[in-house]
């Protein structure tokens, strides 16, 4: 075997169990399912739509800006030690969810500690999968990573619905932690970033040329602080926010949407949240190999266009057949920003720091967690249905094609200029 191949495969194992880690992390995705039970008024819990949706956006929120010293830590420490921690805050927090469940014990037991879990669980593995391939294969590598966060839900939104129904939501909680503590503890053994000197394998002949500047060396990495000088920074920052917005908001009510909007049966609207998860994985993969042959900006606009153009309609989805198609392309939209943005990232700013400046980039990802299901409980409490909700993430898209079709690459940065800076 050649010394390429080896790499490659080292990498590819890399990538695989950093999809593994992101498969438990993923449970987030399904708090459908947990919320479903907290509202529903012949439980013993009786939320409102708002406060179901509380720890949830407080998780999303945590995620999102721990992802910033979590990615700190894996560029400088690399990635296992990082993840072996988000293997004990998500054994720790999900089992704490089990004895607190109101809506402060969940804030903090689900928001803040299994939170926390994410966002260092999440900012180590695709930085450094990412770091053993050339600049021509990031999309792919990037969306097999980050699809297991969006896979989840496929088989926790079943899982979920069987252990509540046998256990009880305390148990459940209890149940899911242990196991996830363990298994990406476990998985954590095979992920590291290259050794010291390593080069990847570079492009193919009929790529050379788009890959020109970075296979020369001409381009160095950026770190942070010239990152957040640049005005690519807030483009891709705002672009992210938007797209995740309307892709979180359906997320944590997905449930009820299916039954209030579209008379789903209770089975029905649980094969929903499967659907989302499935579409959401199927973007996350589909949209990196599309970005790679056509590039991210095209991607993105795309991508947008899509989504105007469903929840422009969303409204008037009121049987089962167009609320699952819709629903599923809202999905692959969902999954493919997160795959198209820790790529475009590396591609703009280099690899050397890309575990801190994807995490500031993946703060806008917190900003969608907040106010998606923010805006949808209280637009649903407010009115009795979602459709002002669904006009503002069409509006909100529009400005992402606005800001996709605008965007250009940062001026590239030589060596001179990078010492200077350092200075």
């Amino acid at each position: 075997m050649s010394t390429a191949q080896s790499a490659g495969n080292r990498g590819m194992t890399v990538a695989l169990a950093g999809m593994g880690v992101n498969l438990c992390l993923g449970v987030l995705y399904s708090w459908g399912a947990f919320q479903g039970v907290l509202v529903d008024p012949g439980d013993v819990y009786q939320w409102t739509a708002t406060q179901s949706q509380i720890p949830y956006m407080i998780a999303c929120f945590i995620f999102a800006v721990s992802m910033v010293p979590g990615g700190r830590l894996q560029d400088r420490i690399g990635p296992r030690t990082v993840i072996m921690a988000a293997g004990v805050l998500a054994l720790v927090g999900m089992v704490l969810s089990g004895f607190l469940v109101t809506p402060v014990g969940l804030s903090i037991s689900f928001g803040i500690i299994f939170g926390l879990a994410m966002g260092f669980g999440y900012a180590a593995p695709t930085p450094a999968a990412v770091k053993w391939f050339g600049p021509h294969k990031r999309g792919l590598i990037s969306g097999i990573v980050v699809s297991g966060f969006g896979l989840a839900g496929v088989y926790v939104a079943p899982l979920s619905r069987y252990l509540l129904a046998e256990f009880g939501l305390e148990n459940t909680f209890i149940i899911l932690g242990i196991a996830y503590g363990i298994i990406i503890v476990l998985l954590a053994q095979l992920i590291a970033n290259p050794p010291a000197g390593y080069v990847p394998e570079p492009p193919p002949a009929h790529l050379a040329s788009k890959f020109a500047a970075k296979a020369k060396g001409i381009v160095v990495d950026w770190d942070y602080r010239q990152m957040m000088k640049t005005p690519q920074f807030y483009g891709l920052w705002a672009m992210f926010c938007i797209g995740t917005f309307a892709g979180l908001l359906i997320i944590g009510q997905l449930r009820r949407i299916g039954i209030e909007q579209a008379a789903l049966t209770d089975d029905l609207a649980f094969w929903l949240i499967s659907l989302y998860a499935v579409f959401n994985w199927a973007g996350r993969i589909g949209c990196g190999i599309i970005a790679d042959k056509i590039g991210f900006r095209n991607t993105l606009l795309a991508m947008f266009v899509l989504q105007v153009v469903v929840f422009a309609l969303f409204n008037t989805f009121v049987t089962a057949a167009p609320l699952f198609i819709a629903t599923a392309l809202v999905a692959f939209a969902f999954g493919g920003m997160l795959t198209i943005f820790p790529a475009i990232t590396a591609n703009y700013f280099g690899v050397k720091n890309l575990g801190v400046n994807y995490g500031l980039v993946f703060t806008a990802w917190g900003g969608g967690g907040v106010f998606g299901p923010l805006v949808g409980g209280i637009v649903r409490d407010s009115t009795g249905t979602f459709a002002v909700a669904y006009t503002i993430s069409a509006v909100l898209s529009v400005i992402g094609i606005i800001l996709s079709i605008t965007m250009k690459a940062p001026t590239d940065i030589h060596e001179e200029e990078q010492a200077t800076a350092s200075s």
